[in-house]
C-alpha cells in the first residue's frame, strides 16, 4: 500500500475506534440508567438496539481499516526537505520533526522511569 493510503487508513481506524468506544460508553450509561430507574420497562430497548448496531458497525470498520496500524509516521529525510523552495516551509517541517522527536523522547523517558519504579 502507498503511504497516503496507509495514512488515511490510520485516520479512519482511529476515528472508528473512537466511535466504538463512545458507543460502548453510551450503552453502559443507558443500561445503568435502565437498571436504576426502569427495572422492567421496555422503554429503552430501541435505544439499546440502535447503540448495539452502532457499535457493531464501528467495530466492523475498525477491523476493515486495521492496515493503518502498520503505518508509522516516517521522519522526512533532509534531502526531501531540500527540495522545498520556500525557506518557511523548510523551517516549519524541521520544527515539526523536532517536536515529534521531543515527544518520542519524553515517552521513552516516562516509560523508563515507570519501569524503574516497578523494579524498585
Amino acid at each position: 500500500m502507498k503511504d497516503k493510503e496507509l495514512i488515511e487508513f490510520k485516520k479512519k481506524y482511529q476515528s472508528f475506534r473512537h466511535h466504538a468506544w463512545a458507543g460502548l460508553g453510551f450503552l453502559s450509561v443507558v443500561l445503568a440508567f435502565r437498571l436504576i430507574f426502569f427495572e422492567e420497562a421496555d422503554l429503552l430497548n430501541p435505544v439499546i438496539i440502535v447503540l448495539a448496531i452502532y457499535i457493531i458497525v464501528a467495530l466492523f470498520f475498525t477491523y476493515r481499516y486495521r492496515a493503518g496500524l502498520s503505518y508509522e509516521d516516517k521522519i522526512i529525510k533532509m534531502e526531501k526537505i531540500e527540495s522545498y523552495k520556500d525557506d518557511f516551509e523548510k523551517e516549519k517541517i524541521k520544527s515539526e520533526l523536532e517536536k515529534k522527536r521531543i515527544k518520542i523522547q519524553k515517552k521513552k523517558t516516562k516509560a523508563e522511569v515507570k519501569a524503574k519504579k516497578k523494579s524498585d
